[in-house]
């Protein structure tokens, strides 16, 4: 299915449980600028940072380029400046509407990101998003996307079974994750990766519908 066709799958999940950066959130230049910033900083290779740094923790892409000794400054010095740049942050085309119709209802949701918290309400509060009932961050597991363990903790929290919940996300890291934790997928966005055989695809939520119901799945609707 291709980006932009409107109603593309149905809503039918116990829970939503979305990344934020790319998939709610539209951080793309900022989060490009500050790491480029930070290669030149440290003397890396832009180009071989940017590759790998979406999507992921940033202390695990820092761990690829430098040495155990300087990580802990490395990581202080992009937070710092991610935070300068936090005011680019908007939000994707609907997302403000249709979250603050899931608070509406009272529905489970959860932002799952890999972001530390400050940085991640940061970002929310700059695009005017309301804070989800659950939100992990980076600071919340101890090994990041690709690895489930943040979706799983996510749905634990919500008291759902992951199984039971929609992904959305917008890179191959997510949408590993996700899928790891038994999730079903959604992509938002363009990415196109072997992650992505066979998954709905939303550009946005402009079209997206929501209800809630009593009973099992019960957040209902189609994107």
């Amino acid at each position: 299915m291709s980006v932009g066709r409107g109603v593309v799958a149905p809503i039918a999940a116990d829970a939503l449980l979305f990344d934020n950066d790319g998939t709610l959130v539209d951080t793309t230049s900022a989060v490009d600028r500050a790491w480029h910033d930070f290669a030149v900083h440290h003397g890396v290779d832009p180009a071989a940072v940017l590759a790998v740094a979406h999507g992921v923790r940033a202390d695990e892409t820092i761990g690829r380029f430098l040495p155990e000794s300087e990580r802990a400054a490395a990581a202080a010095w992009l937070d710092a400046r991610e935070l300068e740049l936090v005011h680019e942050t908007v939000a994707l085309p609907g997302a403000r509407e249709f979250l603050e119709r899931l608070v509406e209802l009272g529905a489970p949701w959860a932002i799952v990101t890999s972001a530390s918290a400050l940085l991640a309400h940061a970002r929310l509060d700059a695009a005017g998003l309301p804070t989800p009932p659950v939100l992990v961050t980076a600071d919340d597991v101890a090994v990041g996307k690709p690895d489930p363990a943040c979706y799983l903790l996510a749905a634990t929290r919500l008291g759902v079974d992951p199984a039971s919940c929609i992904v959305v996300e917008d890179v191959g890291a997510g949408l590993r994750a996700g899928r790891a934790a038994g999730a079903r997928i959604v992509v938002r966005g363009d990415y196109a990766g072997p992650e992505t055989a066979g998954l709905d695809r939303i550009a946005d939520y402009t079209r997206a519908t929501i209800t809630l119901h009593a009973t099992s799945p019960r957040v209902r609707g189609h994107w």
